[in-house]
């Protein structure tokens, strides 16, 4: 007889992915990752904005938290230690300083978007701000199809990238 988890393999081979997996972070995540994981509307995870006040007022990944660098290190945060922590910041170097800077206070799952909030646009992923919504929504916006076929091109593209890796 199968062990358990010979059988559970055989079941996600034959649905194929119909259900999240569980994410272990990687030291960087690409801004797809991030994406993928909030359209499952998986959980306990933070988005954290390390770039100036003023930058994060203008545009942002939605949902993301400003804490500029010398905030972050303080340390008098509001972030979860056990939650996945996804960073980004003007450079994927100073992303990458910040998310070092939390492993070494005890964060446990922390990680740094490669691109930051320009590859976030170019995925497609919601973004609020100042800047952002001064921009009106195009015609295809209201757009069923338009919206399905960017949808699908969005994935295709985040495979791509994926399979590039």
């Amino acid at each position: 007889m199968a062990n358990l988890h010979d059988i559970v393999e055989g079941v996600q081979d034959a649905l194929g992915n119909l259900t999240p997996t569980p994410v272990v972070l990687q030291e960087e995540s690409t801004a797809y990752d991030l994406k993928k994981r909030l359209e499952w509307g998986e959980p306990a995870l933070s988005i954290v904005d390390i770039r100036a006040h003023e930058s994060f007022n203008q545009g942002r990944i939605t949902g993301a938290i400003s804490m500029p660098m010398e905030q972050l290190a303080e340390l008098n945060s509001t972030l979860q230690r056990k939650h996945d922590t996804y960073i980004y910041g003007d450079t994927d170097e100073q992303a990458h300083e910040a998310a070092q800077m939390l492993r070494v206070a005890g964060f446990e799952a922390v990680t740094h978007i490669m691109g930051g909030l320009a590859a976030w646009h170019e995925i497609g992923g919601p973004t609020e701000g100042v800047e952002e919504d001064a921009s009106p929504p195009t015609a295809d916006a209201f757009n069923v199809v338009s919206r399905l076929k960017e949808d699908h091109d969005t994935k295709e593209a985040g495979k791509a990238q994926h399979a590039n890796e």
